[in-house]
């Protein structure tokens, strides 16, 4: 059986490389997200929500969200639907 997650690699705080598995993207009021967790790190672990933007060249950056009322529309999005047991 293959795999079929996609990983990514980001930089922390302190310039440290880490491997994350992309779970999902989202696409709300215009702008795209994506929901990552460290790879290899248990059930435990919780998701982290990035924002996907663009740099003046085009590459995609990813930020985390500042802003509360956002974070919350993504995160009540995404367990939306995740509690329907499956992604449509």
């Amino acid at each position: 059986m293959e795999n079929d997650t996609t990983n990514i690699t980001l930089l922390d705080e302190d310039g440290k490389e880490q491997e994350f598995e992309v779970i999902t993207k989202l696409d709300l009021e215009d702008k795209e997200y994506v929901i990552v967790a460290p790879k290899d790190a248990g059930t435990e672990t919780e998701a982290i929500i990035l924002k996907i933007d663009s740099d003046e060249d085009g590459n995609d950056i990813l930020y985390t969200i500042e802003d509360d009322d956002e974070f919350n529309m993504i995160s009540e999005a995404y367990e939306a639907l995740f509690s329907e047991g499956e992604l449509n």
